[in-house]
């Protein structure tokens, strides 16, 4: 609609301006979406210091510290230590945590640190959580280490100021890695669980970027008016809320808001190719990452400690982005009249260009319905450059997609997606015309807006406000059409400025979204990243009417050859230069899966590795594909296997100590030096009970079955040297098999094994890196 105002010099002179001004924009936008500069020990005493914040993280995260272990012990007595030093009410709540999913009921044994700082005159509870336990795979320096030490300098920060009104209090869960197994039993058992309150969350996914607010309870609409006005740095945005409500993913905000606390989750997710490995340690914490999520976590327990918490209700939700610094809120009242009013101006544009004979009805309904192509074709062209990745380079499998240095590929896919948008465009252009084009993109715009309005309206701000600034700033640039022999700066250039609002505020909202989708899912998920890119290119690329001929003219077949040709060209290279940039080394190694099984009753053992490309060394102990010499039930997938030489160990018992009905009590053991037992049967269940003595006992009811193994599996972490008993009900049968699995952290008693040299750490598969002592049981009526 901009391209024939002009001569070809002065278009391809406002196109450059226009492409310069969309890269200073996005440029502009993820600066602003960068962490806070960490302060040194030497900060004021008021202020959140990462330097003073790092001193305690070194005291309990230098080592992998999983629920039940003794570094998780020792981890336990610092925190309560400190906490009771700086004069908060300290204790420990030692339970029995549980957690059940398809054919599996997982328990635990935790000891949650619940410290209390009273208020001067309390209307309520401000609860701050996060977990002190770590993944077994490594020392969880951010996962989540770096909460829990951020928590220590937030109360010591709180300590030195004037008292607050409301109630503090500190929730250091145990046994979240394993399924919010403490924040299960906080809110099941403890008073302060039960009473509810604000609680404020902190998480990471990854070792570095800034601290996001990605979840948040429902009607949060004052949580979020407090968020924007309160911190330093608000980073985040409402869409987040929306996608994660989505996923099956959760954290100790989920049963901590299921049991009546209303509030925000934060968690910062760049660098999640060293999540839950060794990886995750202190030397590739970012300071400023870490001080991002205290400052925070400080301005709110300030605000929030001195208001009254009873304001805080809300019968709605809010939507939230930042926009070039900017946090900008509104109530979701807004968001159906926004998304409408973007309907309506995408309608008067069509008019507009309808009267203006600038579109037909026929070609502007053929240009909406082929919009859905770059989208879909950019999506598959991601996924299908994983898959090649994938065969090059086998060990990628076991990253998740989750890369170290993913910039290269995340390049290619740009460039793939640019592809796609700028072929559909090419090759309607002089069938549709670039005025049904432009009004088609800006059409599924509008429709994903009303359709979000509806399903998730926290992310119609994403295709609402573009599609309304788009047919707005379209409908001022068809008015604004002077005569192409004007000089003035208004005529040359005031077409270009408006018809540039669509695409600046598409810069501002989408290629972020998609940054946060690559660092938070990978690769492996990068067709999600590449659809949203494609819809940014969609509302674009009418700038390229500034660079070409008149749709008239058929283009010659070099011109038509040279852009798919240069595309490929330029994401092959990028592919090259990532296949360089990401190999594996002692700084970002390279994950491999080994375990070692024992049969208790027949003493044999073997090496056990999921690996399909297996590395060097973890090819020294396996070298076959037969698993039928495993435990039953214990194989989960396609293993390889290798013999290995048999341990000292005597191994789990389960003893039957009632059996009637559907009904099968257990006394199970684990040995000695096992932190957990899993239990596995051939038969499904539909619940479980586990007794831990004086720490009390939990059931949970179990639906479906476990896929790639038998039917149902049962875990319990932390296991007490004296055992646990375990109650099923496990529909009537005559015959039971059972395999008992008793599980140690680490390979080192093993004879012969020798370390993984660096470059190498253990995959965050549950059942590797693992020394599994297993004993078979065949239960018949009468046992």
């Amino acid at each position: 609609m901009i391209g024939k105002l002009f001569d070809a010099p002065r278009r391809v002179r406002a196109g450059s301006a226009a492409l310069l001004v969309l890269a200073m924009v996005i440029i502009l936008t993820a600066m602003a979406d960068s962490t806070m500069q960490p302060l040194p020990a030497t900060a004021p005493d008021d202020r959140f210091s990462a330097g003073r914040a790092l001193v305690h993280l070194k005291e309990f995260a230098a080592e992998p510290r999983p629920v039940g272990s003794r570094a998780g012990d020792r981890a336990r007595d610092y925190l309560a230590g400190r906490l009771r030093a700086a004069g908060l009410e300290v204790e420990i709540q030692r339970s029995v945590g549980a957690r059940s999913a398809a054919g599996l009921a997982t328990f635990g044994q935790v000891d949650n640190i619940v410290g209390r700082l009273r208020g001067t005159d309390s209307t309520g509870t401000v609860l701050i959580a996060a977990h002190y336990d770590s993944a077994a795979m490594g020392p969880g320096a951010s996962d989540d280490g770096a909460a829990v030490a951020a928590m220590l300098e937030t109360v010591r920060a709180l300590r030195g100021g004037p008292g607050l009104r409301n109630d503090i209090v500190l929730l250091m869960s145990d046994g979240e890695e394993d399924g919010v197994l403490g924040a299960e039993a906080f809110v099941r058992e403890h008073p302060l669980g039960r009473t509810g309150g604000v609680l404020l969350s902190w998480e990471a996914r990854g070792v570095s970027g800034p601290s996001l607010m990605f979840e948040t309870s429902a009607d949060n609409a004052r949580l979020v008016e407090t968020f924007a006005g309160a911190v330093p740095a608000p980073r985040g945005h409402s869409a987040m809320v929306e996608l994660y409500r989505l996923l099956p993913n959760n954290t100790d905000f989920t049963p901590l808001t299921k049991a009546g606390f209303t509030g925000m989750n934060f968690a910062y997710i760049q660098g999640s190719s060293l999540y839950h490995t060794a990886g995750d340690s202190i030397a590739n914490l970012d300071p400023g990452s870490l001080q991002h999520h205290g400052g925070n976590m400080l301005a709110l327990a300030r605000a929030l400690g001195g208001t009254d918490l009873r304001t805080l209700a809300s019968d709605h939700d809010a939507t939230y982005f930042r926009a070039l610094g900017t946090m900008i809120t509104y109530p979701d009242r807004l968001v159906w009249p926004l998304a409408v009013l973007a309907v309506v101006a995408v309608a008067g544009l069509a008019l507009a260009a309808r009267v203006r004979r600038l579109l037909s009805l026929p070609r502007l309904i053929a240009a909406t319905a082929s919009a859905v192509v770059p989208p879909a074709v950019s999506a598959a062209l991601a996924q299908g450059l994983w898959e090649l990745l994938v065969s090059w380079r086998p060990a990628y499998d076991l990253m998740g997609g989750l890369l170290h240095r993913p910039r290269p590929y995340q390049a290619a896919i740009a460039v793939l997606c640019a592809l796609a948008v700028l072929g559909w465009y090419l090759a309607l252009r002089r069938r549709l015309g670039p005025a049904a084009l432009a009004v088609g993109a800006l059409a599924w715009f509008a429709g994903l807006g009303v359709l979000c309005a509806q399903a998730a309206p926290g992310a119609s701000f994403l295709f609402a406000l573009p599609a309304l600034a788009g047919a707005l700033g379209w409908l001022a640039a068809v008015l604004l059409r002077t005569p192409a022999r004007a000089r003035t700066v208004v005529a040359m250039f005031g077409p270009v400025t408006a018809a540039m609002l669509g695409p600046v505020t598409a810069a501002m909202l989408l290629p972020s979204l998609a940054g946060d989708v690559f660092d938070g899912m990978g690769l492996a998920l990068g067709g999600a990243s590449a659809s949203v890119l494609a819809l940014s290119g969609l509302i674009a690329v009418p700038i390229a009417e500034l660079f070409l001929p008149d749709p008239a003219t058929r283009p010659k077949r070099a011109v038509v050859l040279a852009v798919p040709l240069t595309a490929l060209l330029l994401a092959a290279g990028l592919v090259a230069i990532g296949l360089v940039a990401d190999d594996f080394d002692a700084d970002r190694p390279r994950r491999t899966h080994l375990a070692y099984v024992m049969d208790a009753a027949t003493r044999t053992a073997h090496w056990v590795s999921a690996d399909a490309d297996p590395a060097r060394w973890t090819e020294r102990y396996v070298s076959g594909h037969d698993a039928s010499a495993l435990p039953p039930g214990y194989a989960r997938g396609t293993l390889r296997t290798g013999p290995a030489p048999a341990i000292a160990a005597e191994g789990p018992r389960a003893d039957v100590l009632a059996r009637s009905g559907d009904t099968l009590e257990l006394h199970v053991t684990a040995g000695k030096g096992a932190r957990s037992v899993t239990l596995r049967l051939d038969r499904p269940i539909t619940r479980a009970t586990a007794s831990a003595g004086r720490f009390g006992s939990v059931s949970v009811p179990v639906t479906g079955t476990r896929t790639g193994t038998w039917p149902a599996e049962i875990r319990f972490r932390g296991i007490p040297a004296r055992g646990v008993r375990i109650t099923l009900r496990i529909p009537e049968q005559d015959r039971i098999r059972l395999t008992v699995i008793a599980e140690t952290d680490g390979l080192t008693a093993v004879p012969g094994f020798v370390p993984r040299p660096p470059g190498l750490v253990a995959a965050t598969r549950e059942d590797g890196d693992l020394t599994a002592v297993t004993r078979g049981y065949t239960l018949t009526g009468d046992s």
